[in-house]
């Protein structure tokens, strides 16, 4: 890239630095840009440089294919249903093991080394995000009853302690969360990772929801990305099918966020190196966006 080149860019990036300042960023990171090593680092980077403008970055993380990994090296049989892991005692110590023990910490050595100050925690330090047992129904064919399944220690939340996140915030603190919640009795419960990250959104207000994709975002019918989709609309293409299969969820997700007052949700393509600065600090982002109607 040419000097005059490299200065157009920061000056492109001058309207949203100013823009964003103070403004709370939820980012859900999953997909290939947990696995490479360089998408790892350049993850990293992308969070410090958010941090170091003014944005308040918090992280919420998933880990399915390497808790997939583990239960397969320990001979753990898994189960799933619509997309969700069946999760008993046995595989719900994997899962914490795997998403508290290993990827949180890895996530914020990771941001730490590069010189940011990330702080690691799930669901359960502080009671950050209360849950309760999933009553999960699965729809048969057309016009039989849905039938009631057991999903073992899957939880949906009840609610999420914002304070703690505000405090880390304000003492200048990159949270990285763990999507495990607590139940009144104690126990403990496995969470989806895009249903953590947008609650967390509504909860501290933020101004943002990113979540980290192995798609481009949203495709038409022709397999052509929708840069920007309305709530409303949004809704449409769910039920005439445009919108199927995991990018249902990830729309709810974002649905809900805005609902609850986020001003904008994103999916965009964790695969492209530095994703979140181009779809923060550029006129034409990365993605797709979802905002209210």
């Amino acid at each position: 890239m040419k000097h005059q080149e490299r200065v157009q860019t920061l000056i492109e990036c001058l309207p949203y630095i100013k823009k964003f300042n103070e403004s709370v960023m939820v980012i859900k990171y999953g997909g290939h840009a947990m696995v490479d090593q360089g998408l790892k680092e350049k993850f990293a980077l992308d969070i410090i440089l958010m941090s170091l403008v003014g944005i308040r970055p918090v992280v919420v993380h998933g880990g399915g294919p390497q808790i997939g990994n583990l239960l397969k090296d320990l001979s753990i049989e898994t189960r799933f249903v619509d997309g969700m892991r069946v999760t008993d005692e046995k595989t719900m110590d994997v899962v914490e093991m795997v998403l508290c023990g290993k990827i949180n910490k890895e996530i914020v050595s990771f941001i730490n080394h590069h010189g940011g100050k990330a702080i690691g925690l799930s669901g359960k330090d502080g009671n950050l995000i209360f849950a309760k047992k999933m009553l999960y129904y699965k729809s048969g064919d057309k016009g039989s009853t849905p039938e009631p399944i057991d999903m073992g220690m899957v939880g949906e939340i009840t609610d999420i302690n914002a304070g703690i996140l505000e405090n880390l915030i304000q003492g200048g603190f990159i949270p990285v969360v763990a999507p495990v919640g607590t139940g009144k009795g104690g126990e403990t419960y496995n969470i989806n990772s895009d249903t953590v990250a947008g609650k967390i959104a509504g909860a501290i207000n933020a101004r943002k929801l990113i979540l980290l994709t192995d798609t481009p975002g949203v495709l038409d019918k022709t397999n052509n990305l929708i840069s920007s989709i309305e709530v409303k609309d949004a809704e449409r293409l769910i039920e005439d099918g445009t919108i199927k299969g995991g990018m249902i969820p990830k729309i709810r997700c974002c649905i809900d966020a805005i609902k609850m007052g986020v001003r904008k949700a994103h999916i965009i393509d964790g695969r492209k190196e530095h994703a979140l600065l181009l779809e923060i600090f550029t006129n034409q982002g990365v993605g797709t966006e979802i905002v209210g109607n």
